[in-house]
């Protein structure tokens, strides 16, 4: 038996394998166990390092970007994070001590160790609940997160524009769900803090509700998806070439169709006739009203499209079996050699 190890911020004791994912409430580990049963049967054991302490390494693999020093060859990444959130996805200097990087990131590709490999997710086909079985009209789904810093292409605040415009407009329209909406959203500079504070206590004090759309937190998001005709699915950042997350897919999955905004070559993956493409409007005000002139004949068609798509070849360059084989693979060439 061969030992490798799988570097993954704050895991330990092979958190990385376990069935539920305590770091994170939406990523859900069924990838990180297919690639540690491929390995198994080619006879590698894939451990976090704390578990392999006095053992001879064959290989290591970081999941994502980590300032971690000494790590000898051969030795892997897998850079599926959004470079915003971790620079060193995208470090060129960084990505060339690896043996093999692995990125969704097509403006990387020209690197000689680069190997393309999209955001794994588990695909599936199985029957969804038609329009008139879906009594949530628009949702969203996200954690209450922000960028420290004004940047372009910034989506986590045209989310809250969405969230703002139905509480505003529409409200019996629209459900809010995900971690931290009970309270204001995020602040950094010194007034944003104090007002974010006032806001806090009125809600503690006042039962003041800083999102007044917000339902509360979930557990699986197939939940809210089986029973809403669109949502709202904003990427953290827009224009970023192949940066397509779970997110799109967690909607397609469960037959809802997504408003998506996010990766400008999606349509390159993704047929347009699946989701309703965020870019084509000038408006939150402008998508709703296309919303609300959708049927259940014409939702029926994009259900039919979403189900054609997961059925064809370019669903499964998705899937979390091209991911692993990908990955496995590749190191077993290197181990070889």
């Amino acid at each position: 038996m061969l030992f490798a190890n799988y570097y993954q911020q704050d895991r330990v004791k092979n958190a990385s394998f376990e069935e539920i994912d305590r770091h994170h409430t939406y990523n859900p580990t069924f990838t990180n166990r297919l690639l540690r049963s491929e390995f198994l049967k080619h006879g590698i054991e894939l451990n976090n390092p704390d578990i392999n302490q006095g053992r001879e390494i064959a290989f290591s693999i970081l999941h994502d970007g980590q300032a971690i020093d000494h790590i000898p060859s051969p030795k892997y990444l897998i850079a599926t994070e959004n470079p915003y959130i971790c620079p060193l996805n995208r470090n060129e200097a960084y990505l060339s001590t690896f043996d093999g990087v692995f990125t969704w990131n097509k403006d990387l590709l020209h690197l000689p160790n680069a190997i393309g490999l999209f955001i794994p997710n588990q695909i599936q086909i199985k029957p969804t609940p038609a329009f008139k079985d879906r009594p949530i009209f628009a949702c969203l789904i996200n954690a209450n997160k922000a960028f420290p810093k004004p940047m372009d292409d910034d989506l986590y605040k045209e989310r809250i524009n969405v969230i703002r415009w139905y509480e505003r407009n529409a409200p019996e329209y629209f459900s809010l769900y995900g971690l931290g909406w009970s309270k204001p959203e995020p602040a950094f500079t010194s007034t944003e803090k104090i007002t974010r504070r006032l806001k806090r206590m009125a809600s503690q004090i006042f039962r003041y509700k800083p999102f007044p759309s917000y339902v509360g937190e979930i557990e699986d998001k197939g939940s809210v998806y089986q029973k809403a005709k669109f949502a709202y699915c904003y990427e953290n950042v827009a224009n970023l070439p192949d940066y397509i997350s779970e997110k799109i897919f967690d909607c397609l999955l469960n037959g809802c169709v997504p408003v998506y905004w996010g990766s400008h070559t999606i349509e390159e993956h993704i047929p347009s006739t699946c989701y309703i493409d965020r870019r084509n409007f000038k408006s939150t005000g402008e998508v709703h009203q296309f919303l609300l002139t959708i049927d259940a004949d014409q939702y029926q068609q994009y259900q039919d499209n979403i189900q054609k798509f997961l059925a064809s070849p370019k669903a499964i360059e998705f899937d979390t079996s091209s991911y692993a084989s990908t990955i496995v693979n590749k190191v077993l060439q290197d181990l070889q050699r």
